[in-house]
């Protein structure tokens, strides 16, 4: 059944679905979980909140409630369990929103997220497609979270790439999201499990346009690039690509980065595509709020392939 109310369903595999209530405001739905990225319980929460909250921001919207989505084992101590909520709850709490519940089951693997509500302008939806020709495509957040994760799985992870990996992971996009609403965006999404290549190829593929990213801008975790060359690369890389193929064209690229732009990410940042003379303003903002974020392509009339590389 049609509903004239549901501004974004699941028809474009967007980030939240975004249901009209007035004509001044809508609510943004979505939900995440998973399991443990790190082994301390606080900072998974933390982590785990971060990425589920991501995605309001990446639609343009602000948080205002949310649920605790919990499986927790058991055979583990109950101190943990507490340990993960107070990190969510944290994170939340910076948001601007408030956690108002939430369910647990028990499960032999801990899992954790939430269900997150939030409130955008109906008419101010940010969706993950509508980029023009000649847009340019910025980043706020640097690629390889998954390799580094299956780094610290491996216990090779330095210490210096864990705080740098964690610090990432945790970061909200709350600070880059509220600076962007105010800006002519395009199209926006968030960067997680499918990669910068899944994530960009439904931005490119909703909006019938072909996204050309510059390998030599793409920001990544240095040593992302050390753990991609041992092979430490996480299953999901591979089901990246497998999903995509044929939709790509990679020139002279080498293996690891290959591996970068596939890795799906945890928490990552928001992709967002607008004007040439929109992008001038948004960088500068950026620069002066101290927002990291890089440009790293641009959006061109559709060609044989809907991401280019190169």
């Amino acid at each position: 059944m049609k509903d004239d109310n549901l501004i974004v369903g699941i028809e474009t595999s967007d980030d939240a679905a975004v249901y009209k209530l007035s004509d001044d405001i809508a609510t943004i739905q979505t939900l995440d979980f998973f399991t443990p990225v790190v082994d301390d319980p606080y900072t998974f929460g933390q982590i785990a909140a971060a990425n589920s909250l991501s995605d309001v921001y990446a639609m343009g919207g602000k948080p205002i409630v949310a649920l605790n989505i919990v499986c927790f084992p058991n055979c583990l101590n109950i101190e943990i369990l507490g340990e993960i909520l107070k990190g969510g709850a944290d994170k939340v709490i910076e948001s601007g929103a408030v956690v108002v519940g939430g369910h647990t089951v028990q499960d032999d693997e801990p899992k954790f997220g939430l269900s997150v509500t939030g409130v955008v302008h109906p008419k101010k939806v940010l969706k993950n497609y509508g980029c023009q020709e000649g847009d340019v495509l910025i980043i706020t957040k640097p690629l390889g979270v998954g390799i580094v994760n299956t780094a610290i799985k491996g216990e090779i992870a330095s210490k210096k790439v864990y705080d740098e990996a964690v610090k990432w992971m945790s970061t909200l996009n709350k600070y880059a999201g509220e600076i962007i609403v105010n800006y002519d965006i395009h199209a926006c999404t968030d960067i997680t499990g499918f990669g910068i290549m899944g994530h960009g190829y439904e931005m490119a593929e909703g909006s019938n346009m072909t996204l050309k990213l510059n390998k030599s801008s793409i920001p990544y975790i240095e040593e992302a690039k050390e753990y991609a060359e041992m092979g430490l690369v996480p299953e999901g890389s591979y089901n990246n690509r497998a999903y995509l193929e044929g939709k790509y064209d990679l020139k002279d690229i080498e293996p690891w980065m290959e591996d970068i732009i596939f890795d799906p990410q945890t928490s990552g940042g928001l992709l967002v595509s607008l004007s040439k003379e929109e992008s001038a303003k948004l960088m500068k903002e950026f620069e002066e709020k101290n927002i990291p974020a890089w440009i790293i392509g641009e959006a061109a009339k559709k060609e044989d392939k809907y991401i280019v590389v190169q």
